[in-house]
């Protein structure tokens, strides 16, 4: 499909329909012509979408890296995505009750909005026009946000309806929820699973939803959310009886890596195991900071999973042993009833790995309602489909790597909680990591400064940490502000914000404000993304007309 070469950085290709294709848009554009082209044909000729997944547009290989996130009433859905954006999005409420009862497609856009399921699932320009197929029930309980937020412009994140627990589980939704799940699950390039510490039980809907996440647990990330609500011990019981749990619905012999934490901006009840919170976030949002990155990868694992299914080949079988006109019925139900019987003959007759055989129960759940009016065996097909396995996909591999190595700075989600060195003395071993000038907002010097007030009883607690020349280090101002027991995460934006010459180190007026953006946040209000005219400390103020407002992160 391609010719290429590792000194070809900097030129454009062409594809066989003659495309022209810049080397950083070359995957993907080379992954969507092999679909079309070699796949996509024999998908359409053999019913692929009858039995599987629906077959593919051009939004689903165009679009941003999504994340799915799913769990049980009340477990922290929402809090955790609003954590994510540091920001709430349209439509979102919190509460101890189930109250989210949508499927929300959080996206990026310049001007804030809601569009509902029926206009979304035809907008070609969205990955969600095969949603239709789930009725118009659904689609009133679906819908799409769009929002100006700097974490959406690489990612997009799925917020989901809570999982019923068992006393409600005799409840209908109107809809099939597996299933919805389970199409989302075969989209998104990562599924967060959230657990409530004190939440452990399995509800019949909890297992059916687990079920229908089987063939992507290289997705799945699990979180036991709420975590600084036990003790230590307490903690170490709950994660035993979670993995006891999840070992009894996943039925795999590999251990679930679980994240442990408490993913919320408010300050932590307990906190014994903070260091080991802290961790376990950095380590999830490292995953996630990168799933830009390793988008194209994740599209061209996803196709090649799908061309290895032996769906050809069972169709052809079918057909072969179906006769033309008497006693189809009954054939019918022989061949469903042994069909472990088919799929091991296909295995040996054409050296198919088991593990590319559809799942037997559900293959054959699916044929009872089919008319098998299939297709016979075509050779030119399956010959181009084992030329797109053996030969295009591995001419794209070098071309991966070097598209990788050429982005590698830039694929990354930046904003929110993605600061990484940037968060001050809150990131262990750089404790003094800092930039060039913040900038300072343009006519300030004439506005009151709001900290004033409250500067006074500030000034008390930085002469009492003993300042060198007037400043304070990081290290001294690290552990009263961690006394105030607000996550890491949050502190390394108030250090951002307060340490306004950017020198590593907080004056008298740059300790007042870090404390009043901390007593703000203990309040239960969100950070301001850039520091506002009147939170500017007036020794800050010289440069009058810079035209630039302070901010928690660089661009």
């Amino acid at each position: 499909l391609l010719k290429c070469s590792g000194s070809m950085a900097g030129k454009e290709m062409k594809n066989r329909g003659g495309k022209c294709l810049k080397e950083v848009h070359t995957v993907t554009e080379a992954l969507k012509t092999l679909y079309q082209e070699k796949l996509l044909p024999l998908e359409k000729y053999y019913d692929f979408s009858d039995f599987h997944s629906s077959s593919l547009e051009d939004a689903d290989f165009d679009n941003k890296p999504m994340i799915l996130v799913v769990g049980q009433c009340s477990t922290g859905k929402t809090t955790f995505i609003r954590y994510l954006l540091e920001q709430e999005y349209p439509g979102s409420r919190i509460g101890p009750e189930p109250t989210t009862d949508s499927f929300t497609a959080i996206m990026h856009g310049e001007i804030e909005g809601i569009i509902h399921g029926n206009a979304l699932t035809v907008d070609p320009n969205k990955p969600f026009r095969k949603l239709s197929s789930f009725g118009t029930t659904f689609l009133n309980r679906f819908q799409c946000v769009h929002l100006p937020n700097r974490v959406l412009e690489s990612i997009s994140i799925i917020d989901t309806p809570g999982i019923l627990s068992v006393a409600k589980r005799k409840m209908s939704r109107g809809y099939d929820f597996p299933a919805v799940i389970h199409w989302f699950a075969e989209h998104v390039d990562r599924i967060i699973l959230l657990c409530d510490a004190h939440k452990l039980e399995i509800s019949d809907e909890f297992s059916h939803t687990i079920m229908a996440l089987r063939g992507n647990e290289d997705k799945l990330r699990v979180v036991l959310n709420k975590a600084d609500m036990v003790d230590s011990q307490e903690l170490m019981r709950v994660y035993g009886a979670l993995m006891w749990s999840l070992g009894k619905v996943f039925c795999t012999p590999e251990v679930l890596r679980v994240y442990v934490g408490s993913f919320w901006s408010s300050p932590m009840r307990m906190t014994d195991n903070r260091k080991l919170f802290e961790q376990e976030e950095e380590d999830l949002f490292a995953d996630i900071q990168n799933l830009p990155r390793n988008s194209a990868l994740r599209k061209l694992n996803d196709l090649v999973k799908r061309a290895r299914l032996a769906h050809a080949y069972i169709i052809s079988s079918l057909k072969e042993e179906m006769p033309l006109v008497f006693c189809r019925e009954k054939k019918k139900r022989d061949l469903i009833y042994d069909l472990p019987i088919i799929y091991s003959r296909i295995q040996q007759r054409y050296r198919i790995s088991p593990g590319d055989f559809p799942d037997c129960a559900k293959m054959q759940e699916r044929l009872m309602s089919h008319d098998f009016k299939f297709k016979a065996f075509k050779p030119k097909l399956l010959a181009g489909l084992d030329e797109l396995l053996n030969t295009d996909i591995a001419k794209l591999m070098p071309l991966l790597s070097q598209e990788e190595e050429e982005t590698a700075d830039q694929l990354l989600v930046q904003g929110g909680p993605f600061l990484g060195s940037q968060m001050g003395p809150f990131i262990v071993g750089n404790p003094f990591n800092h930039y060039g000038s913040n900038g300072e907002s343009d006519n300030v010097s004439n506005v009151e400064w709001v900290v004033l007030k409250d500067k006074p009883k500030y000034d008390e607690i930085f002469y009492n940490l003993s300042p060198h020349e007037g400043k304070l280090s990081g290290s001294k101002v690290k552990g009263w502000m961690m006394s105030t027991h607000l996550p890491s995460s949050v502190l390394g934006r108030i250090w951002k914000l307060a340490d306004v010459d950017r020198d590593g180190m907080l004056d008298d007026e740059e300790f007042a404000l870090a404390g009043h953006l901390i007593e703000v946040k203990l309040e239960g209000f969100g950070l301001p993304h850039e520091l506002p005219a009147q939170l500017v400390p007036p020794s800050k103020r010289q440069h009058k007309n810079s035209g630039t407002e302070i901010r928690d992160n660089n661009d």
